[in-house]
């Protein structure tokens, strides 16, 4: 109950400040969007039943019509993130994940530096395609247990923590943040990248952080002295084969699906479609290796916060709340380019570390929408910069799940997170606003 009454006196507290600066209905919005993260923060209710709030709430209080709130939870774009979970899982269930990952430990040298970089790299490519949350469970115990040393343990976790997040924007479906600005952009009629589109933008994003950050946690352990490793890289299974070749015809699939303008238009095929058809193919005798109680294990909080995340953007649209913070920010409308992009990811990245990246991307997307939808194609590249700055929050537990997993270890103090993450996030920043205005 504590939970929620700090919750509800957050709600309150903002929606009177709000009062202050916008109309009733506008402050409204706010107070609820408060109480609602201050929900999804500090756990006082399942994430899942915090999601699915806004359906009751918003009608109730006048911000949108039940109509208008409970679309936003069957999006097409969410079938997509089923059919990727639906893989996971079968990836899971038969172990194959556990090969992947000695075999790219298998490729590093046993050091401290050599260590980091293998964990980073690791967590970085395996939550391209799984959840982060994941990876980083499936890799917590690797990071304890390869040492006795705490400074190396503490270095350790949060490579494999950092490289989650680093690695989850390689995908459309590698974090919730990049979902949602997918069904973003679908709902406002903006062309969004393709799968392989969207890998060739953001690699060199992921290439560059996955150079630096490990080397950033390696300065101070590198004369560190660690034990030989065992990097064993187990045989693989005729189900592991066959899923092998099952995720290398998606992904040859979604290649060739991937327009290369102007000499290749690609095969015209319904991504969102392809993948949950994949996902679906895991049940099929013969083939797949999936039950239906296998599903059990499906993400339903994340797909109803995807809902809460749509439904929020709507409503900052739908209100014309956007339009008047956007307005308030006009100033950011008359700076040059890079520095735009740079204000923004520094703004993005340094309020994800009070609140979930996937609420603040849901509040951001919509204002930052108000300055894009008049700027061509710098307007994609400012959405998704913003958006790829939500997933690099490194200084605080609270900010993403692989930070909060990595501190139920026990091992990392807040201030040591914090220390190494400050800096982590001016490099992340400067990345993404750098690789976006060069690059995008």
């Amino acid at each position: 109950m504590k939970g929620l009454a700090i919750g509800a006196g957050i709600g309150l507290l903002f929606f009177l400040l709000a009062l202050t600066l916008f109309s009733a209905q506008h402050a409204m919005l706010i107070g609820v969007v408060a109480f609602l993260v201050a929900l999804w923060t500090n756990g006082a209710l399942p994430l899942g039943v915090v999601s699915l709030m806004p359906i009751i709430l918003f009608p109730v209080l006048g911000i949108l019509g039940t109509k208008e709130v409970v679309p936003n939870y069957s999006k097409e774009i969410i079938f997509l993130f089923i059919g990727g979970f639906m893989m996971a899982i079968a990836v899971e269930k038969i172990g194959l994940h556990k090969y992947f990952s000695a075999k790219l430990l298998s490729f590093f040298p046993n050091t401290a530096t050599g260590i980091i970089y293998a964990l980073a790299v690791t967590a970085a490519l395996l939550s391209a395609v799984l959840s982060n949350t994941t990876i980083t469970l499936m890799l917590l115990p690797i990071g304890l247990y390869l040492t006795e040393n705490t400074k190396l343990k503490v270095h350790f976790l949060l490579a494999i923590a950092y490289g989650a997040s680093i690695g989850g924007i390689i995908t459309p479906i590698g974090t919730p943040p990049n979902m949602l600005l997918l069904g973003f952009l679908e709902d406002h009629s903006m062309q969004a990248p393709s799968f392989g589109e969207w890998i060739v933008l953001v690699s060199p994003v992921a290439a560059a952080m996955l150079l630096a950050i490990p080397w950033l946690l390696s300065r101070s352990v590198k004369d560190e002295c660690v034990t030989e490793i065992e990097t064993c890289v187990p045989q693989l299974d005729s189900d592991q084969r066959r899923l092998i070749w099952i995720i290398g015809l998606l992904a040859f699939l979604l290649l060739l699906n991937t327009p290369i303008k102007p000499y290749y238009s690609g095969l015209g095929l319904n991504e969102k479609l392809v993948l949950l058809g994949f996902g679906l193919l895991m049940f099929f005798p013969k083939i797949g290796f999936l039950e239906w109680e296998d599903t059990r294990d499906l993400p339903y909080e994340i797909i109803f916060l995807f809902g809460a995340g749509f439904t929020i953007a709507a409503a900052f649209i739908k209100t014309g709340l956007a339009a008047e913070i956007a307005q308030r920010l006009s100033f950011i409308s008359h700076m040059p380019l890079f520095w735009m992009f740079l204000l923004v990811a520094l703004f993005v990245s340094f309020s994800t570390e009070v609140t979930s990246n996937t609420a603040l991307t849901s509040i951001a997307l919509p204002i930052f929408y108000e300055f894009a939808k008049d700027m061509g194609h710098e307007g994609l590249v400012l959405m998704m910069v913003a958006t790829i700055a939500a997933s690099y929050a490194f200084m605080l537990p609270i900010a993403t799940p692989p930070n909060a997993i990595i501190m139920s270890s026990r091992v990392i103090k807040v201030g040591e997170m914090a220390r190494v993450g400050i800096v982590a996030n001016f490099i992340g920043v400067i990345v993404v606003a750098t690789v976006g205005y060069l690059l995008w």
